[in-house]
């Protein structure tokens, strides 16, 4: 019945624009990272802690199964993921000017700096331990006292201290609420004011033409998807993925009650489909 459609604003620079994982628990930490682009969190299989800095103060933000987040840019935050757990996580593509903030503070309840590092994200998980051992084999970890290089006096970007990052809500419960409204053609699930757009459609025929990468996941019911470009279709089951090529032209037909995110530009899982999430999940486990 309905459908979800994912989508950044192209940035001058950036080629494969939207990086798509799912992440599985457990994953407790005490870092905070800090990036210029925006995060969606969906939970697909129990709940996380997202812990930021929110106008200067700790703020734990429980993100429970089924439930949306999607974080300002900006926001120191370090997510926290229980045992058996998993969630999806999108976020953009960095330029090449781009740097993004490894940063400890004091402890929970003090937001003073301790420890920072600087870098270019090209694959955190090789660059983000090395990091993480200075820190712990660092003066600042066992003392509890920053050191004058301990970070720099002015970061790369500001970090937003003014802004109230909201709250997660249940994206069924978001459905329901908004069913009227959505017969009168798509819907955004957040403000325009964010740089990531998520849109949500109503059942029925839908023609994309897009010049850039498309991923697809079905949620609940069916859909059938065909691309007109290279004449094939495929048949997308509740919790199929499916990844198209770029330029191409697309029709999409759902059947039944379902949603689906439409992601634009990058899937790091694979590339092919459909894929059948609940062995994704099984793997994580």
């Amino acid at each position: 019945m309905y459908s979800v459609q994912v989508v950044a604003e192209p940035q001058i620079g950036h080629n494969e624009q939207l990086s798509v994982m799912f992440v599985g628990g457990p994953n407790q930490r005490k870092d905070y990272h800090i990036e210029e682009g925006e995060e969606l969190f969906y939970q697909t299989k129990g709940d996380m802690c997202l812990k930021v800095v929110e106008q200067g103060k700790s703020r734990d933000i429980i993100i429970k199964e089924g439930q949306i987040f999607l974080l300002p840019a900006r926001i120191p935050h370090s997510p926290n993921r229980f045992e058996n757990t998993v969630g999806l996580v999108i976020e953009r593509r960095r330029t090449e000017e781009e740097l993004d903030g490894l940063r400890y503070y004091v402890d929970d309840q003090n937001t003073d700096r301790l420890f920072e590092r600087w870098f270019h994200v090209t694959n955190l998980g090789t660059q983000l331990p090395p990091l993480i051992k200075e820190y712990f084999t660092s003066e600042e970890y066992h003392t509890r006292k920053p050191r004058e290089d301990s970070f720099p006096k002015v970061t790369p970007f500001p970090i937003d201290d003014k802004i109230s990052v909201g709250d997660p809500f249940y994206l069924s419960d978001w459905l329901t609420k908004h069913s009227e409204d959505l017969k009168n053609g798509p819907v955004s699930l957040f403000p325009d004011k964010f740089q990531m757009q998520v849109i949500v459609r109503s059942n029925g025929d839908h023609t994309i033409q897009s010049q850039i990468e498309l991923w697809l996941w079905q949620i609940r019911g069916k859909s059938t998807i065909r691309n007109n470009t290279e004449n094939e279709s495929y048949n997308l089951n509740e919790t199929d993925a499916l990844y198209l090529n770029a330029n191409s032209k697309h029709l999409h037909k759902q059947i039944l009650k379902n949603t689906h995110f439409r992601l634009q530009k990058y899937y790091t899982i694979r590339n092919d489909a459909p894929l059948l999430f609940q062995k994704m999940i099984n793997r994580i486990n």
